[in-house]
């Protein structure tokens, strides 16, 4: 089916999200049984979930959250997927979650981390270590961040899966180090096929890198150039190539970089503003650094991108110019102090 010239509204643009691949369709036939979603209340997970649904009509789908936003439970419910409500820092709950061959992790805490330290390390730390336990007997493809790396040469090709972990300051980035880290050593200890998806910046009409650039041009503020390059990738495909990695997972797990091309901050505004037929207003300079990744290997294993630059562009201002739906969480691609 071919991708349309705008997304009308929120039900286009959560079919899009969700819609898989021939590939994906493809893989999941060679990857028996359930798929169990851990966190699947978050930015990702709903879309995530009812696009392994989509691909696998016949498998069973399970979505594990606290569901705290109202109507959630219910719209995956109506999507074919079964809906558990749990705590992931209880040892009780996760032991009463059914047993499930795979397992997606997409639990975790970023934003409000500034403040509330001790809970950002309990749901990037702790709540990892209750999940390798109690899954080590299933295949578990664990999304982390970009935030692990170093920041490198913003002229290169960024950090490759074998560049040690080494985060810039901030309490966030270094707990996602220790949620690699504690995966890493169950997968050791029990032998547990994995993989560390290590994304960087998806774009969801709501959320994200353009969506933030676009509102501010939209209000007439300056964009910040302290960040000036960035790694992005539509949402739709992040979920594709994460369910796509279940098929590709390592004994002990490894890490996989998971975005597109590095874009420039500078002319991803200017694109914008053009659309949106506006100004661009900038502030600072590009730092000789960013937090960028190397995604060659993703590429190897699922092919490029098929969703452009300048199609998430297009879509992005005309979404923003006509104010439809935001999730007014700022992504703070900016941030050079790791603070969130």
């Amino acid at each position: 089916m071919p991708l349309p010239d705008r997304i009308e509204d929120l039900e286009q643009l959560e079919e899009l999200l969700s819609r898989p691949s021939d590939a994906l369709v493809q893989t999941l036939e060679r990857v028996e049984g359930d798929i169990l979603v851990l966190g699947v209340g978050g930015k990702m997970g709903p879309t995530l979930a009812r696009m392994a649904k989509r691909a696998s009509p016949g498998r069973q789908v399970i979505g594990v959250a606290r569901f705290s936003e109202p109507g959630l439970r219910e719209r995956l419910q109506a999507q074919g997927i079964r809906c558990i409500e749990a705590d992931l820092l209880s040892r009780e709950a996760l032991a009463a979650l059914p047993e499930a061959p795979n397992v997606v992790f997409m639990a975790g805490r970023k934003f409000g981390s500034s403040g509330s330290e001790w809970l950002t390390w309990a749901m990037n730390a702790h709540a990892p270590a209750l999940v390798a336990e109690r899954f080590r007997r299933s295949r578990i493809v664990a999304f982390s961040t970009a935030c692990v790396y170093p920041f490198t040469d913003a002229r290169g090709p960024g950090a490759r899966e074998d560049v040690l972990p080494t985060p810039p300051p901030g309490e966030y980035a270094n707990s996602c180090v220790a949620r690699e880290r504690l995966f890493e050593h169950f997968s050791h200890l029990h032998g547990t096929p994995g993989r560390l998806i290590r994304l960087s910046y998806a774009i969801d009409m709501r959320y994200g890198v353009l969506h933030d650039l676009a509102q501010k041009l939209m209000a007439r503020q300056p964009i910040d150039l302290a960040m000036g390059h960035a790694n992005i990738i539509w949402q739709g495909e992040a979920n594709d190539w994460t369910l796509r990695s279940l098929a590709h997972c390592d004994t002990p797990t490894s890490p996989l970089n998971l975005s597109g091309p590095a874009i420039a901050i500078r002319e991803a505004a200017e694109g914008l503003a053009q659309r949106l037929g506006v100004e661009a207003v900038f502030t600072g300079r590009e730092a000789d650094t960013a937090w960028l990744i190397d995604c060659s290997r993703a590429f190897e294993l699922f092919g490029p991108q098929q969703v452009t630059l300048a199609r998430m562009m297009d879509w992005t201002a005309d979404w923003v110019r006509r104010g439809m739906a935001s999730l007014n969480k700022p992504t703070h691609f900016e941030a050079r102090d790791g603070k969130y």
